[in-house]
């Protein structure tokens, strides 16, 4: 009895001691914030999984292990490379070669020959398009170039993706992304889009980059990063364009970059995206690609 009798004195004397902290206005203490939570981690490095240096002797063509020439006016399928575009592609050293420093050119030239084209007898010029279709397909990550580019009203050089089902889907079901196509006739700026089913064409996933001084004649790294939610377009390390899934999914059509795509590199002349040449004194026109890299994250 005496033990408990002096704890219920010692609870007794505890409540009645708060109670006259309270009424007299003495303030309490409360227990500090929770500290807030760690930063994310940073997302694994970028692994590289296939690369094109060009780094053979000079007027060696291209490495047909890695690439594949789309060759002709795009007869009898899709004429006119559903542009309405007026070169003819060749694999010809003269449209397409190695220059002994590291360096790929694609060479748009006036046509010299009698190709006959599905606009006349005659095509006007000769270029190059190459692609790694069959060859090599880029799992969702990153696919970057470092490529200079000539100037010239009715060009339209191009580093884009398409997706691998193509054959089977066709476009734009299989998905395309435009790491970087510029409008001869503008030097000063390129441009980045998107297309898919009910985003294709005449697109509303493009944005143009603007350069603030110099432009496309100059060595640019362009770069697409893509995934499950989002893609990504970066110039020189500098992201300028974000496309999100929710808002493909919301407003326009299905996501279809779940899958594997191929690169490709030409130089078009003439057609829908910058029209036809008024001048030919812009050829020979040479886009120079310093190299191609696809990466995929680490783990």
């Amino acid at each position: 009895m005496p033990r408990i009798s002096s704890r219920l004195a010692s609870i007794g004397a505890m409540l009645v001691g708060a109670a006259l902290a309270c009424a007299s206005g003495a303030p309490t203490v409360s227990p500090p914030p929770p500290p807030p939570p760690p930063p994310p981690p940073p997302p694994p490095p970028w692994v590289q999984v296939w690369s094109d240096e060009f780094n053979a002797p000079a007027d060696s063509s291209v490495d047909t292990t890695k690439w594949h020439f789309d060759l002709g006016d795009g007869c009898p399928g899709v004429c006119g490379w559903g542009n309405k575009e007026r070169e003819y592609y060749r694999s010809d050293t003269a449209n397409i070669r190695l220059n002994g420093s590291g360096q790929l050119l694609i060479v748009a030239r006036v046509a010299t020959d009698s190709i006959p084209c599905y606009y006349g007898p005659r095509c006007g010029y000769t270029s190059a398009k190459i692609t790694t279709n069959a060859k090599m397909f880029a799992d969702q990550g990153r696919i970057e170039a470092r490529i200079k580019l000539p100037a010239g009203q009715g060009l339209w050089p191009a580093f884009w993706t398409l997706g691998k089902n193509i054959g089977t889907v066709g476009w734009p079901t299989c998905g395309e992304m435009d790491i970087m196509e510029n409008h001869g006739s503008d030097p000063t700026s390129m441009s980045s889009a998107v297309h898919g089913p009910g985003y294709s064409g005449n697109t509303p996933f493009v944005h143009i980059r603007r350069f603030a001084s110099g432009g496309v004649t100059d060595f640019h790294v362009y770069a697409v990063e893509w995934d499950s939610t989002s893609i990504r377009f970066f110039v020189d390390d500098t992201l300028h364009y974000l496309v999100v899934r929710g808002v493909v999914e919301e407003q326009y059509g299905r996501w279809v970059f779940d899958q594997q795509f191929f690169v490709i590199l030409n130089l078009a002349v003439g057609g829908n995206f910058d029209g036809n040449p008024r001048s030919d004194a812009i050829f020979p026109a040479t886009m120079q690609v310093d190299y191609v890299r696809v990466y995929r994250r680490g783990t």
